[in-house]
């Protein structure tokens, strides 16, 4: 019996044990506060304190004798309240002065995103009136504040941004206006997670997806905990402060609604965690005051004020369904500035079918939505007969100012100074119909001239006014010696021909044939077309080797076997007009072993066609992602080896020609290789000469280049140097390294762009993972460090951070050596015939997702952006 009874306890006895270890999981799971973030760097400054101070929230501020190594000034001016008030946070009872242009230099352990927030409050001082000071205030790439002042009597001002740090180093500078000052209460530079600002998001007005937007400067708008009060920066994971609600209009349509912050839950796959929003915000919220409403247009309206329109607006919106019973029973519709934004949102599929669940959904908003200077978000039932409850609910809104083209947050100057035009859209519309009015009237004069002219022309005249000759520059000398024309030998060179015979027999109908001839522009020899129609089988459609916005490139073969990449103009295309005569401009004037060199032309029956030499073995794009069997992988000495000459090609450039050249294209199916695998640039249809003068740093001009490689720099303020060919080069050395597209619609949001993507892995240490599988076991790590180095720096945010074309150069040759050098060693320690089977044992272990179902007939098109339509959603490709 007593047997009985201890074994009949020891189950119950275990099962209590089990309970009581297991309580604290289960308390913790229901009760858990928000997890903590870490942050990589922090610097919190109190600016002119004799000594640190300690927040409520449990931060510490560092003093300023502390922190003058962060300074770069010999002023030591500090300030302190005269009458302090102790309801203000410490903070704001002490200063730090600049009377001239100072900089806080920040080191930055881990690069992205950091918070950076600017404390103001204009304290009374007996030195100095510090509501008189007015100054500007910026990053290395951003102005911040332009003139900024705080008047007195105020309130604290915090100035919060988010900035993507791409350097080892921030810079902070204050910089007075003439004859003022400036001055700072505390500062606060902190990195944040990753995942707190997104690299796209869905544009309202047009409605696709907008990308790059961790290439913009953000500044906090509005941080609102719709339906509850504020939060402040020790409730929130991130230091931040949400305000309550004072936009609703009117107050009398909503109904607050709260729950337990614990019964808010998170997604389980790390989608929305408490470091994009607390519970707290998510567990009250602003519902329709009569969910019963029968009228389909009644909504909820909050107005919020912002800026204007010389920017465009990151708007996120929180959702957690806290007020239905059961599932899919609550839809409802979204506007932002009147336009629909979300039909029929439905949470419950939204978040899994689970109620109580946490839900955000990020907006880019342009400028030129906006309504009567505020952003307008609404909520509205669905239309009537619809499913479910007639409610509609919002948790919490945050809106924050994009930077402009000038990359400022306020104003329309960019750091160097530079003004820059916001023309409004109906100007710039007004603008183009004037010119195109002008230009129809002076058409109009030239046509009546040519028919006067037509009355009484010689009966060769249509001989020597073809449609060639229009594009060929007026200027030129037409000089040269009659009767001599030089005819190509087939082998890349000229000589002089005296009898008329061969290709020079032929007459041209430009009537510059005498002059095209005698290299006066350097177009070499003068093809027929029928002779180009013989070499390209009357350019049969079997025979296209290219296609471009000029036209198609056949290949075409001569009687004595030469092969020939011959490319055929489309007249009725403008693009390839201006390409066509930007070729002939550029290829006149450069020879090089790394660029495709121009062989002749040809002008009859107003064709536009020139002649290259043939390049065999295709675009490199071919041989990253081969759609052939027969072509091999490449070798990583190959890759390095074509990369080198591409650099050459574009070094030259740069920097051998009389004028620098800006190639503007510079991708993967522009670097041609011939049957040695050497690399040659090609397609100079889009490229602009550089600065003609020291004195100028770029030129501006209309965007044009293509997705994925298009310099974001270029994009944002329009304006062009080498350094853009230096980051779409940067691009290209990913490519090469990943055998994959620059962009890939079809993959993961954060995998569409390669740059982003590959950018990622190299942070983490692990750019192995999503190298070419090919090239596994054939890397030395010192030469793939080195060539990843390189791309990095080509793909820095700012030009002025780049490197130029001879230092990537440099760096790529000392790859190739390094690898030569890690060979040799490997050689030595192990059987070469092993390094096959290592790699294929390694391919094994790779992360391969992002190599399943990759669509390799995605191609990067080149687009000019100078058209009235918005290019951003675009830029990244998505």
């Amino acid at each position: 019996m007593a047997g009985g009874e201890k074994h009949g306890r020891r189950p119950i006895f275990s099962l209590l044990l089990l309970v009581l270890l297991r309580l604290p999981l289960l308390l913790s799971s229901t009760t858990a506060k928000n997890p903590t973030f870490t942050p990589s760097d922090v610097y919190l400054l109190d600016c002119g304190a004799p000594k640190s101070v300690q927040l409520s929230d449990g931060r510490t501020f560092r003093s300023e004798p502390q922190s003058s190594s962060f300074l770069s000034t010999d002023e030591d001016i500090r300030l302190s309240s005269t009458s302090p008030l102790p309801s203000l946070s410490p903070l704001y009872q002490t200063a730090r002065v600049f009377s001239s242009t100072s900089t806080y230099s920040f080191f930055i352990t881990k690069l992205g995103i950091h918070f950076i927030r600017l404390h103001f409050f204009p304290f009374p001082s007996s030195s100095y009136n510090l509501s008189s000071a007015i100054f500007t205030v910026n990053t290395e790439d951003f102005v911040l504040l332009r003139d900024f002042f705080v008047p007195s009597p105020a309130s604290p001002v915090l100035k919060e941004y988010l900035i993507n740090v791409d350097n080892e180093r921030l810079y902070l500078t204050f910089k007075p206006k003439k004859g003022s000052f400036a001055f700072l209460n505390a500062v606060e530079v902190v990195s944040a997670p990753e995942t707190l600002i997104p690299t796209s998001a869905a544009s309202v007005s047009p409605q696709e997806q907008f990308s790059g937007i961790n290439n913009y400067a953000l500044e906090v708008i509005s941080r609102i905990n719709v339906g509850g009060d504020k939060i402040s920066s020790e409730n929130d994971t991130l230091a931040r402060e949400w305000l309550p609600d004072s936009f609703l209009k009117p107050p009398d349509t909503v109904q607050k609604v709260a729950v337990a912050p614990e019964k808010v839950k998170y997604p389980e796959d790390g989608t929305v965690t408490p470091l994009i929003a607390p519970r707290s915000v998510y567990a009250t919220a602003d519902s329709m005051r009569d969910a019963h409403v029968s009228e389909p247009m009644f909504n909820i309206t909050w107005d919020i004020p912002v800026d204007g329109g010389a920017y465009s607006y990151l708007v996120r919106l929180h959702f957690c369904d806290i007020i239905s019973r059961t599932l899919n029973s609550l839809y409802f519709n979204v506007f932002i500035n009147r336009i629909l934004a979300i039909p029929n949102l439905d949470l419950s599929s939204l978040t899994g079918g689970n109620l109580s669940m946490a839900y955000y959904k990020d907006f880019v908003v342009a400028g030129t939505t906006l309504i009567s200077g505020n952003i307008s978000i609404q909520i509205s039932p669905p239309v009537m007969n619809d499913p479910g409850l007639p409610n509609a609910i919002l948790n919490g809104i945050e809106i924050m100012k994009m930077s402009n083209t000038a990359g400022s947050l306020d104003g329309l100057y960019s750091v160097d100074g530079s003004y820059h035009s916001d023309e409004p859209a109906s100007t710039a519309k007004i603008t183009v119909l004037v010119t195109v009015f002008g230009l129809a009237i002076f058409l109009m004069a030239l046509a009546a001239i040519m028919f006067l002219r037509r009355r009484r022309r010689p009966e060769d005249w249509d001989k020597k006014h073809s449609f060639f000759s229009w594009l060929l520059p007026l200027h030129v000398s037409h000089s040269g010696r009659p009767g001599f024309i030089s005819k190509w030998n087939g082998k890349g060179s000229t000589s002089s021909s005296k009898n008329g015979k061969g290709f020079g027999s032929h007459k041209s109908k430009s009537g510059y044939k005498s002059y095209l001839a005698s290299g006066g522009l350097g177009l070499g020899r003068f093809f027929t077309f029928g002779e180009l129609q013989q070499a390209t089988s009357n350019f049969d459609e079997k025979n296209v080797i290219g296609v471009g916005g000029f036209g198609k490139v056949y290949l075409g073969l001569l009687d004595d076997g030469t092969k020939l990449a011959v490319k055929r103009g489309n007249p009725s295309s403008d693009q390839g007009i201006n390409e066509f005569h930007t070729e002939i401009e550029m290829l006149s004037k450069l020879r090089h072993r790394h660029l495709v060199s121009l062989i002749g032309c040809c002008d009859e029956n107003n064709e536009m066609i020139l002649v290259y030499e043939y390049m065999s073995n295709g675009p490199l794009r071919d041989h990253l992602y081969p759609s052939s069997p027969s072509l091999t992988p490449l070798s990583w000495k190959q890759r390095l080896e074509i990369c080198i000459g591409a650099a050459r090609g574009l070094h030259y450039l740069h920097t051998g020609a009389a004028q620098s050249i800006i190639h503007r294209d510079v991708k993967s199916t522009n670097i041609l290789l011939d049957e040695n695998l050497v690399a040659k640039m090609s397609d100079f249809g889009l490229s602009k000469a550089g600065p003609s003068s020291l004195d100028q740093t770029h030129v501006s001009t209309a965007v044009k280049g293509s997705f994925g490689y298009l310099d974001p720099e270029y994009f944002r303020r329009q304006q062009l140097t080498d350094k853009s060919d230096v980051y779409s080069f940067g691009v290209v050395m990913l490519e090469v390294l990943c055998a994959r597209p620059a962009i890939n619609p079809a993959l993961p949001r954060d995998q569409v762009n390669l740059a982003e993507w590959a950018m990622q892995w190299h942070r983490k240490g692990k750019v192995q993972v999503i190298m070419d599988p090919h090239l596994v076991a054939g890397v030395g790590p010192p030469s793939l460090n080195k060539f990843v180095e390189a791309a990095e720096k080509c793909l820095a945010d700012s030009g002025v951070h780049r490197p130029t074309m001879g230092d990537v150069l440099w760096n790529l040759e000392y790859a190739l050596q390094l690898q030569e050098a890690w060979i040799g060693q490997s050689y030595e320690d192990d059987d070469p015939s092993d390094i096959g089977n290592a790699g294929e044992i390694h391919v094994e272990h790779l992360d391969s997702l992002q190599r399943k179902e990759i669509p390799f007939d995605v191609e990067v098109v080149s687009v000019d952006f100078s058209t009235p339509a918005d290019p951003s959603p675009l830029l990244q490709g998505r």
